[in-house]
């Protein structure tokens, strides 16, 4: 199994997000020590945004791009071909201001690209990254799950249905923000969540 880890906080340290995501690949790994895993880090290096010259570059054919526009097109496909080689997702996606971090976003931004990772067909769009899991840790201050408020799953949950993932689920680490009690309920209720997800 290829594990690709996404860690899409914006601290490269003491991120919840990231040590319950990390706690989910090594209970991942128990499972099949023979699994590769592959770390991306957005804090550490993160991907660049999608602006009006990355845009240029993706709509120039590959033949007529200058170095530039190769460059940044380069950058892209590397993480989509992680994303390809991947078995199994998972993303450490903390809560800031009611939706996922730029990190990742800029992250989702480079792998939805037409005639790669998803086409449109006369019946609609057809994802092409079918037969991956993704895990997503949901890490919050607050308690949001199952309100209006909460926007990350409906948006993750519809990016990858488009991407062709069916299988997407999601671990909640909530309450985080409402002192130690809370803090420690959450991070043991996200641990029992790791270990359902997984089995």
């Amino acid at each position: 199994m290829n594990i690709l880890q996404i860690n899409s906080s914006a601290r490269r340290e003491g991120s919840q997000s990231t040590e319950l995501a990390n706690a989910l690949v090594a209970r991942l790994v128990a499972a099949d020590p023979g699994a590769r895993v592959t770390v991306r880090d957005l804090a550490a290096a993160p991907h660049p945004h999608l602006d009006e010259r990355a845009l240029a570059a993706l709509f120039t054919p590959a033949d007529q791009r200058t170095a530039e526009q190769a460059a940044r097109v380069a950058i892209d496909d590397v993480a989509i071909a992680e994303v390809k080689a991947a078995d199994t997702i998972v993303i450490g996606a903390p809560m800031y201001n009611f939706g996922v971090s730029t990190q990742l976003k800029n992250w989702i931004d480079a792998i939805a690209r037409a005639q790669v990772t998803f086409r449109y067909t006369a019946s609609g769009p057809e994802g092409l990254l079918g037969g991956k899991t993704v895990y997503v840790v949901l890490t919050r201050g607050g308690k949001y799950r199952n309100t209006p408020a909460d926007t990350q799953v409906p948006y993750l949950t519809t990016v990858f249905n488009f991407l062709g993932i069916r299988d997407v689920r999601f671990v909640y680490a909530e309450g985080l923000s409402m002192g130690p009690e809370a803090a420690a309920a959450a991070i043991a209720s996200a641990q029992r969540e790791i270990e359902e997800a997984v089995a």
